[in-house]
């Protein structure tokens, strides 16, 4: 009982010192209000760099954050300079060189395109085992707040293209750090978590 009343004791103190009002023990909760805000200003126009890079594509995955969900493609081995890509919104996504329509869920479609193959250059053979039109393999988007759909549209010519269903046309922006391209898009535009 000593104890506690001298851990109470030394709660109030600090409470006084920091000009918080101390309450009774039997007080009843308080909700405190979430004070953590999301970056915001990433717009939702396209966003492109030219680098190129011939070291292959060899995985794509997702994840889930507090304030967006993020799209990962692996490309170990390239630095970040030479990661070339162009996100934007479309209205339709078509497979490059045949034009065939891949259909992509959601409410807004985002092309995600990398200047990396998804094959090895040296001999053709595939570095990353997905198939045009098919959902990326290894995703699975159960619970996200933002990600609705992934698609592969294929790899021509050393670009890699995928499709991003969205829920709705958000903000997002494209980072390059060595052997990845990532793209976030926010859960909503205000910021708020």
């Amino acid at each position: 009982m000593r104890r506690s009343r001298t851990v109470g004791a030394a709660l109030t103190v600090l409470a006084a010192a920091l000009g918080v009002t101390a309450l009774p023990a039997d007080a009843a909760p308080v909700a405190i209000a979430q004070t953590t805000t999301c970056p915001t200003g990433w717009g939702s126009l396209a966003k492109t760099n030219t680098a190129g890079t011939t070291t292959p594509v060899t995985n794509v995955r997702t994840g889930r954050h507090a304030c967006f969900d993020r799209m990962v493609i692996d490309i170990p081995g390239a630095g970040g300079s030479h990661l070339g890509y162009s996100v934007r919104y479309v209205d339709h996504l078509y497979q490059d060189g045949s034009g065939r329509l891949i259909r992509v869920g959601g409410g807004a479609v985002l092309e995600v395109r990398v200047t990396a193959p998804g094959y090895d250059p040296e001999t053709g053979a595939p570095s990353y085992p997905a198939r045009a039109g098919r959902t990326l393999p290894g995703v699975d988007l159960t619970g996200y707040r933002t990600f609705r759909d992934t698609r592969f549209a294929g790899s021509f010519e050393g670009d890699t293209q995928l499709g991003l269903g969205v829920r709705t046309r958000l903000p997002f922006r494209v980072l390059r750090v060595s052997g990845h391209v990532i793209v976030d898009v926010a859960h909503n535009w205000s910021g708020a978590r």
